[in-house]
């Protein structure tokens, strides 16, 4: 069954010009690309999209980071595209996670991690709402 994953390339990604070669990861893997858009955020989308966090003492500087410059937002359709997205993105600690992810590639921080993936099937069609109502 298709489903479909709202992946986030955070501003470290497109200020270190990343874009294409993350890009490239997922279409390798034999997802596609529904929807793409570069956009600079506020606090108040940041607020809606990591709501389950805003409270935690973690949030202000993620919020501060992911309203720091352009980010791109896409969503990527294929088969456990949740799941697979999630395993080439890696852990979530980029000085964690395994080399051969984009994470362990590109990635030595917990915070400026380059990318986001939703983490269930609920949470993904509850970000490309946010992202992309129009889907």
């Amino acid at each position: 069954m298709s489903l479909r994953t709202l992946v986030l390339l955070k501003p470290d990604a497109v200020r270190r010009g990343l874009v294409g070669a993350i890009l490239s990861r997922y279409e390798a893997k034999g997802l596609t690309i529904v929807a793409m858009e570069q956009r600079t955020i506020d606090a108040a989308v940041a607020d809606r999209h990591y709501a389950e966090h805003v409270e935690k003492a973690f949030y202000p500087p993620l919020r501060d980071f992911v309203t720091s410059g352009p980010l791109v937002a896409l969503v990527l359709e294929g088969d456990e595209a949740v799941e697979i997205v999630r395993a080439l993105n890696g852990a979530t600690d980029g000085r964690k996670a395994a080399p051969g992810t984009i994470r362990g590639d590109y990635s030595i921080s917990n915070q400026q991690n380059l990318v986001h993936g939703s983490d269930s099937p609920e949470s993904a069609e509850r970000e490309i709402a946010i992202w992309f109502p129009g889907l």
